[in-house]
């Protein structure tokens, strides 16, 4: 028989041990957990990252590390934050989202709360819009029930079925619940090539009247943008309602991307495979690049969207 002693030990530690390991901060170091009311963005990393990694996008950069901050550190947000990106490939759209996924929920694209919908993959048939709409509220609404903070990223809205996205409208509206779930933590981006000519045109604009990219500011684009975009057939969010009723907070414009900017990307890449920047093979990469306008050559028609496959060929040097 044990000793009344020996027992009453044996049970003290036992719950010691078991209330130590189902601890928070002992559980989420091993296993991912949704961040807790309180979490905050480190804004100084968030700014870090996007000063060194996305290149020649000062007005992206800018309006979504104010956006995205003052929405982590409001208390009480009304609504979720709600983030449209345009410009062409190759420009830091799809960079900028993982950047910003991965200072939300550090596994980034491969956290279970971060949702990543891409509309030739998972919303591939128009006559099947009705169902799509159904599954799609239904999955937000599961994961946001398990983690209010999830991320959804929407990517190739250009090519996202009319009417599609109007299906989650409820979910970013002012409404403090909807069936008993608030979604007013939540982030949803959507990215998108519409409206990259509108903003190159502006770009180009700016070029020949003498001025500096770094001059363009939002208001000089996102009015135009968001007109433009409502009225594309091809822009995934044509005559949506969530344009209509202004539930997109910002429209995003990111610039084309000068030579000087794809060289960047080069020597990142480089860096990136622990390479030594060789300066002649930068150049050489850049050079391999096709720009416009065909006069002028001013601007990467790929943004640095091949940069990495290019490079491969300079391997050996």
């Amino acid at each position: 028989a044990l000793e009344p002693l020996s027992v009453g030990l044996a049970i003290g530690v036992a719950s010691a041990l078991t209330g130590y390991l189902s601890h928070p901060s002992f559980y989420c170091s091993y296993v991912e957990c949704c961040p807790t009311a309180g979490h905050r963005l480190n804004a100084t990393a968030l700014k870090v990252q996007l000063d060194t990694k996305l290149f020649g996008q000062h007005l992206a950069r800018d309006v979504v590390l104010k956006a995205v901050m003052g929405f982590s550190n409001n208390p009480s947000p009304k609504k979720p934050l709600t983030l449209s990106l345009h410009g062409w490939a190759g420009t830091g759209k799809n960079f900028l989202s993982q950047i910003l996924a991965e200072h939300v929920h550090p596994a980034g694209l491969r956290s279970k709360f971060v949702h990543l919908f891409l509309a030739t993959l998972h919303f591939p048939h128009q006559d099947q819009v009705t169902a799509y709409k159904e599954q799609l509220q239904n999955w937000i609404r599961g994961n946001v029930s398990a983690c209010p903070h999830s991320v959804f990223i929407f990517d190739e809205m250009d090519k996202m079925h009319p009417g599609l996205m109007d299906a989650i409208k409820p979910f970013l509206d002012y409404y403090e619940q909807v069936d008993g779930v608030s979604y007013r933590k939540a982030i949803f981006i959507f990215l998108s090539n519409a409206g990259g000519d509108l903003i190159n045109k502006a770009a180009l604009d700016f070029w020949t009247s003498g001025r500096h990219r770094e001059e363009i500011q939002l208001k000089d684009l996102e009015p135009m943008l968001s007109v433009g975009i409502f009225n594309n057939k091809n822009s995934g969010l044509w005559h949506s309602s969530l344009i209509d009723r202004n539930l997109i907070d910002y429209f995003v414009p990111f610039l084309p991307l000068e030579h000087r900017h794809v060289k960047m990307c080069v020597r990142a890449e480089m860096k990136a495979r622990g390479y030594p920047v060789n300066e002649e093979v930068v150049q050489a990469v850049a050079d391999e690049m096709t720009f416009f306008p065909k006069e002028q050559k001013i601007y990467s028609d790929k943004g640095c969207k091949t940069v990495q496959a290019k490079l491969d060929i300079h391997e050996d040097v």
